[in-house]
């Protein structure tokens, strides 16, 4: 498998905070892989994402989901239900950021399956640990063959 590369690994924030998504998004950069990012400020935009309809007809699937609780419109725990609901998407890993502490959602939550569950404040650290295992995860089963562009990338 010498001439096989990955691709960047794509990850849905849905977060309605901007100190909260500004924050992740700089976490992201500083684990230092190769990513993309959508950030999307309520679970019905989130839901819009997920199924690929409307504006988001050409979205990619996520390969990560980090997902806040208290969302406008429809909350987290409705959209991380219907995820896991939906044989395309439950298989993606889902990692819950909240500030909530109710220990109810949080069992409600681990019941639907969630990759983990962070309260915030987050520490940076081992958020980055938490997405570094995850990425490995991701790239387990994730080798794509070398086309042309990146042979040619890789070699400058």
């Amino acid at each position: 498998m010498k001439n096989a590369v990955g691709r960047p690994m794509e990850i849905l924030l849905v977060e309605d905070s901007l100190t909260s998504g500004t924050f992740t998004i700089g976490a992201l950069r500083q684990g230092q892989f190769q990513h993309r990012c959508t950030w999307l400020r309520d679970g019905e935009q989130a839901l819009e994402f997920l199924h690929q309809r409307g504006m988001y007809g050409r979205a990619p699937q996520p390969d990560l989901i980090l997902l806040d609780l208290g969302l406008p419109k429809i909350d987290g725990l409705q959209v991380l239900a219907e995820i896991k609901a939906t044989e395309r998407l439950k298989f993606i890993p889902v990692v819950i950021m909240t500030a909530s502490t109710d220990p109810a959602e949080r069992e409600r939550a681990e019941q639907l399956h969630v990759a983990s569950y962070v309260e915030k404040p987050v520490n940076l650290e081992k958020f980055l640990v938490l997405v570094k295992e995850l990425k490995a995860y991701w790239q387990s089963d994730l080798l794509l063959p070398e086309t042309h562009e990146s042979a040619a990338f890789a070699g400058s």
